[in-house]
């Protein structure tokens, strides 16, 4: 079954996702306007073109939409709740066209007190472009299925 249990992550572990994911002006336009983001340096080009940038600015919230799904087969898909996001950080910008990947570390495990058929899971992720350039990080808290629970749980 795809997906880490629990019991299948070690502290120190680092997984790089296999899936990359291209942003297009249409994904950036969607999310912006569905959000009701009304920063218009995401969804008009002739207002980006007067920004510092000079282009189109991908939503910070879409960048973190994305790099949290590229990670899940590998870090949440047996997690039954975020439990939170901590210090996310934006060192360099995203743009329309750019492709992101991601990559995550295992940071801290420890049994669930109240939920015996749950651990909890700390992570490190970080997205970064086709150039190798890191335009996103934060660390990520899951409680997750041990082996043999949950509504895969066979």
């Amino acid at each position: 079954m795809l997906g880490r249990y629990y019991e299948d992550f070690t502290v120190g572990d680092t997984y790089r996702h296999p899936l990359g994911r291209t942003i297009s002006e249409a994904d950036n336009t969607w999310f912006t306007l569905l959000t009701l983001n009304t920063n218009q340096s995401h969804f008009n080009a002739d207002y980006a073109a007067r920004t510092p940038y000079k282009k189109l600015l991908v939503n910070s919230t879409l960048t973190v939409a994305i790099v949290t799904g590229l990670s899940v087969p590998d870090v949440s898909q047996h997690a039954f709740a975020n439990l939170g996001w901590e210090k996310i950080d934006m060192p360099a910008p995203v743009f329309v066209g750019d492709t992101i990947y991601a990559r995550s570390t295992v940071l801290e495990l420890r049994e669930s007190k109240s939920r015996p058929y749950a651990g909890i899971v700390k992570v490190f992720t970080t997205g970064f472009n086709q150039d190798g350039v890191d335009v996103i990080t934060w660390t990520r808290t899951m409680l997750t299925y041990k082996r043999g629970h949950g509504p895969g749980a066979q």
